[in-house]
């Protein structure tokens, strides 16, 4: 007889125990509603994930697992917190404790692979446990329980080479006679555009090893620069599969003798997605999961991203520099989707180098979206400063007195900011910032970079989707079509465009990625077809720029590898081995 598992897709806000444990008990009250038998929640959720260095208070950690065991769920739950450590141990253990109604909470299990590649550093706050996960809920049902990485071995999925394979040592329990009814896995696995299809790889590799369905439940929203598009899964041994939808809250049901009766319910107030029409995907055995449309799926993510950061940081208001280029365009659309067109502010800021076509592209924009757009010239700012600064300005380089233009705004930008008691946007690329295309204390001011991890050309892909989504809603497209067609131009000197200093974007785009996120070297990437001593100039001015990206404000990662955790580069160092 099968078993009705609900597995809690939510959005914790890491510190907010006890918003997290609220959110965890609307959850199973709605997962026992519709008949559930037994409830999972992602990893870590009583913290909130990534809880960082709040781990190394103890304090902390023994808040946690109090908040864990005090909540109240009308189904018995399987629930993600930090645990205190215990006999010789030294450091806390990242575990689940099981809730039964009745019952005193019980410690379930705790984590056994570490990761600390890519974004992770587990081994920082945590000490790994050796024994497979196994949960008796009664005499006749017991359970295979997992933490994240833990099931990422055995798919062979991970860059790290473990010497224990949880799957494993739970096909070797039942080995021994103990059959186990299903086997589940607490996650909070970061978001990044080409992941999806590997987490179904994970859930059936794991599935077809032990026998019986495995569960996947993973966190959703935004916390800091990370990202987590839910999409909590079930696998079955024979291949098929269940996934939940992205970027929702709310839970999935799963009937582990039907996959067929798998269903999506909503949070029921409808914060998450008014009118909620989101549905559980069915993929058969042998068959992948569907692929997100690039444009869609990174829309969603720094939606997301902005604005559980503004949600969970209190900011509530946003200002920004709108040159009517596609950057700040596709960044204010992303602003008024992340807290409300009422609540942001843009900047048009023209100098005497600006074009006609860009204060109009930035009204039209703003019009569309129903934001406050305001005007303030830097002409006689400009005049002024370099009046003051003549004598230094004609002898020294040229870019000097560009720079001083994209400080005034910057300037601009963070007064009107400071005034509204609002968060200055940055609406940087990652394709600038890999060149050094941008200005500190400039254009890179702002408490955080909506586009900071999206290449030029998939900033183009997002203003295209913004504006087929307006289309489906009978709403003006916000990103006009001068904004889309335009040579891009930071308009800081006449008739400048990007391409005077920069490849076109299709071309640089393909050499940084190459680099950047498969560690390509030069003769690598030439050998794709590309000139190597293009290649050459762009790797060396990518890492002449280091300096800069070390005080880039936060972004949210998108990418298989984004530039702040996941690239730690030294800031003085020689780096004529990329040559």
């Amino acid at each position: 007889m099968g078993v009705k598992i609900a597995l809690l897709q939510l959005d914790p806000t890491v510190g907010d125990l006890d918003g997290n444990v609220s959110m965890v008990e609307k959850a199973t009250r709605l997962a026992a509603e519709h008949g559930a038998e037994l409830a999972i929640t992602s990893e870590l959720v009583v913290s909130g994930y990534p809880p960082r260095d709040l781990l190394l208070d103890a304090d902390f950690v023994e808040r946690c697992a109090e908040a864990a065991s005090r909540i109240d769920s009308p189904i018995p739950l399987l629930v993600g917190t930090p645990l205190p450590p215990q006999g010789e141990r030294h450091l806390p253990a990242n575990g689940t404790m099981r809730l039964v109604p009745g019952r005193k909470a019980k410690v379930a299990t705790r984590k056994q692979l570490l990761p600390t590649y890519d974004v992770f550093d587990e081994l920082r706050y945590f000490e790994a446990d050796k024994a497979p996960g196994i949960l008796r809920l009664s005499d006749s049902l017991s359970i295979g329980v997992t933490i994240c990485e833990d099931a990422w071995q055995h798919s062979g999925l991970v860059p790290a080479d473990y010497d224990a394979d949880p799957i494993e040592q739970l096909a070797a329990w039942q080995h021994q006679g103990e059959p186990l009814a299903l086997s589940v896995n607490l996650s909070s696995s970061p978001y990044h555009l080409h992941k999806e299809g590997t987490r179904g790889d994970v859930v059936r590799a794991a599935a077809a090893t032990l026998g019986h369905p495995f569960l996947l439940c993973n966190q959703v929203g935004g916390n800091d620069d990370l990202l987590f598009d839910g999409r909590s899964l079930a696998a079955w041994p024979d291949g098929t599969l269940v996934q939940a939808p992205a970027w929702c809250i709310g839970v999935l049901l799963v009937d582990t003798d039907d996959p067929s009766a798998a269903k999506w319910l909503p949070w029921p107030d409808g914060s998450c997605c008014p009118e909620c029409t989101c549905v559980v995907e069915q993929v058969a055995a042998g068959a992948d999961p569907l692929t997100p449309v690039t444009g869609i799926d990174l829309l969603a993510a720094i939606t997301s991203g902005l604005g559980d950061y503004c949600r969970k940081s209190g900011i509530e208001r946003i200002v920004l520099g709108m040159s009517g280029g596609v950057d700040s365009s596709v960044c204010a659309a992303i602003a008024c989707r992340a807290v409300g067109a009422e609540n942001v502010l843009g900047l048009a800021m023209p100098s005497r180098h600006s074009s006609a076509h860009s204060l109009a592209d930035a009204e039209a924009t703003a019009e569309a979206l129903g934001m406050e757009l305001q005007e303030h010239s830097i002409k006689e700012l400009h005049a002024l400063a370099e009046e003051g600064l003549a004598e230094e300005l004609d002898a020294g380089d040229p870019v000097a007195r560009e720079n001083v233009q994209a400080r005034l705004r910057g300037m601009l930008v963070m007064a009107l900011a400071n005034a509204r008691g609002a968060m200055a946007l940055a609406t940087g690329n990652k394709s600038e910032l890999a060149m050094g295309y941008c200005t500190l204390y400039g254009d890179m001011v702002g408490g955080y970079a909506p586009l900071g991890d999206l290449y030029k050309t998939e900033v183009y892909e997002v203003a295209k989707e913004l504006n087929s989504e307006a289309e489906r809603f009978g709403e003006t497209p916000p990103i006009t079509d001068s904004t889309l067609s335009k040579a891009p131009s930071a308009e800081l000197a006449p008739d400048q465009t990007d391409q005077d200093s920069l490849p076109p974007y299709d071309i640089l785009d393909g050499i940084l990625e190459a680099h950047i996120e498969h560690g390509l070297g030069v003769d690598e990437i030439a050998a794709n077809g590309h000139d190597p001593a293009l290649v050459k100039d762009i790797l060396s001015t990518l890492h002449a720029n280091e300096h800069k990206r070390w005080q880039m404000a936060p972004a949210p990662r998108v990418s298989n590898r984004a530039f702040g955790q996941g690239w730690r580069q030294p800031l003085a160092a020689d780096h004529s081995h990329h040559d």
